[in-house]
């Protein structure tokens, strides 16, 4: 028999009526419904004539059918496109024909916006529709007893997924990577380190409230139903429906948002005092940096159970931290696991420490934006590194702490200011919930400071709020850095992973 020791087919094989994926108030898919959807998904695609590292788009919500549809890939060979079930239909049209998806997948209420977005991908050759609450290509007698798939699936080789970027400077590209070396029934090169990290297994119970869409809790997700635990999975984030889901299930892993930090340090203190966090020991976060604050009061609250972790849907490499390295270095992203980051300055050379500069990583695996040949070769240096864009520091530890990216840099009189900072000082000020700092144009130094911030209490602000802000940052930061200028929004514009969309902010208010 091949190896298939990472794959839902072994877990099957031992108990196919344990719970892979749970909806609260909805369906429960077991293992068995699991290993044999997914086998009976791909043999459909087979039989419409999709060939390995064909690409096939999925445009769903949070449901127990995108884990079937994601197996049916990984199984398969198959390069699976995730497709935000937020966008418009003109979005939806051009990730699916700018990534050459021959085939679509999706569920009844976003049939529509994918059948209008089908008018502008012509390549599209089938579009396969789940119904609701019944898995992919189940027979009418739903659910069948299960029979193990064939041998052959633990030695087919295995596929990937083919993320986007979030477009939060400009149209979302492709992230294309060679399919990996390895079969199906072994571990992904990509997320093995996953397991180690956080100590995972078929025991555990991880709680996912993220879409899907996106690249870590796809990734993570899809590894939980690959290392035989349970996976727990919700359309939205409540942070008081989180407490509960918590202790009702007995969650042992999380992965969140620091956004999510925030609205859950908001509720009512009798709520938070009722939750039952005794079965939590990961809570996994990342897409954003965290304010100190903010991780101290969680720390505080849940213990020390919270793991950093910096990295992209490019996969280029991998930053972490895990708690009581984070207490003894608060503000850190941590040290790369494995791997090496360098700090290079303006001329391209290593900085010391405590110094700002561009963040590499050492040796980065090779991938491309699909049909973006110039983005592609901004991402590479000809030493083999390879960077985000992002802006950082090393400490004399190795720990890297980040300052935002290189495109939010704000030049003023030809002074570099890094938002970051400035944005963990506003946060510090007990009306603010929330603080984005951006250049908006000034006649005398090219660039002005100004801060968009989103109050504690929901309120709109004022002239005098803002004076005391800006007289709040005076006596914290040097005075070049600080805003001129203070603009109160209701909320600010964030993906749903929680990344600052700062290019909407850049556009300014919209008209009364």
């Amino acid at each position: 028999m091949p190896p298939r020791r990472f794959t839902p087919d072994h877990w099957a094989d031992l108990t196919p009526d344990r719970p892979a994926v749970i909806v609260p108030d909805g369906p429960v898919l077991t293992y068995g419904e699991l290993a044999h959807s997914s086998h009976e998904l791909a043999r459909s695609w087979r039989s419409l004539g999709l060939a390995r590292g064909d690409r096939v788009a999925i445009v769903m919500e949070n449901r127990v059918e995108y884990l079937i549809v994601a197996m049916a890939a990984l199984r398969d060979g198959k390069r699976l496109v995730p497709v935000s079930s937020h966008f418009t239909v003109s979005e939806v049209a051009h990730v699916i024909a700018d990534s050459d998806a021959r085939l679509v997948v999706t569920g009844p209420s976003l049939e529509p916006t994918v059948r209008q977005a089908l008018r502008e991908c012509p390549a599209v050759e089938a579009v396969q529709v789940a119904p609701e609450d019944v898995p992919v290509a189940a027979p009418p007698t739903w659910p069948p007893p299960y029979t193990a798939p064939e041998p052959a699936d633990g030695e087919t080789p295995q596929g990937a997924f083919m993320f986007y970027s979030s477009g939060t400077t400009g149209k979302p590209k492709g992230i294309l990577r060679p399919l990996p070396s390895v079969t199906w029934g072994e571990a992904d090169p990509l997320t093995r380190g996953f397991q180690d990290s956080w100590d995972f297994d078929q025991d555990k119970i991880w709680l996912n409230t993220a879409p899907l869409h996106h690249a870590f809790p796809l990734q993570s997700c899809s590894d939980v139903v690959r290392w035989g635990g349970t996976l727990v999975l919700t359309e939205r984030f409540d942070a008081a429906t989180l407490l509960d889901l918590i202790g009702t299930y007995r969650v042992t892993h999380l992965n969140m948002v620091p956004t999510m930090f925030v609205r859950l340090l908001r509720l009512p203190q009798p709520v938070r005092e009722s939750a039952d966090l005794s079965t939590l020991c990961t809570v996994v976060h990342a897409g954003a940096p965290c304010p100190v604050p903010v991780k101290q009061d969680m720390m505080n609250w849940w213990g020390p159970v919270l793991h950093e972790f910096y990295g992209g849907s490019e996969n280029i490499g991998w930053v972490l931290i895990r708690p009581e390295e984070w207490l003894g270095h608060p503000g850190s992203v941590g040290r790369p696991a494995p791997g090496t980051v360098t700090v290079l300055g303006e001329d391209h050379r290593p900085v010391p420490p405590h110094t700002r500069g561009v963040v590499w990583f050492e040796r980065a695996p090779r991938f491309s934006y699909h049909r973006a040949p110039e983005k592609t070769s901004g991402v590479f240096d000809d030493q083999g590194r390879a960077t985000l864009g992002d802006l950082g520091f090393v400490d004399e530890d190795g720990y890297l702490y980040l300052d935002g990216r290189r495109s939010d840099l704000i030049v003023s009189g030809g002074v570099n200011i890094y938002p970051a900072e400035i944005e963990t000082r506003l946060a510090e000020h007990p009306a603010v919930l929330e603080a984005a700092v951006i250049g908006v144009p000034d006649d005398e130094y090219g660039q002005g400071v100004e801060a968009v911030v989103q109050l504690e209490d929901g309120g709109p602000g004022s002239t005098e709020l803002a004076s005391e802000l800006i007289a709040f940052c005076r006596q914290r930061l040097a005075g070049y850095k600080c805003p001129r200028s203070v603009r109160f929004e209701p909320e600010l514009p964030r993906t749903s992973t929680g990344k600052l969309l700062r290019r909407v902010l850049r556009q300014g208010p919209p008209p009364p």
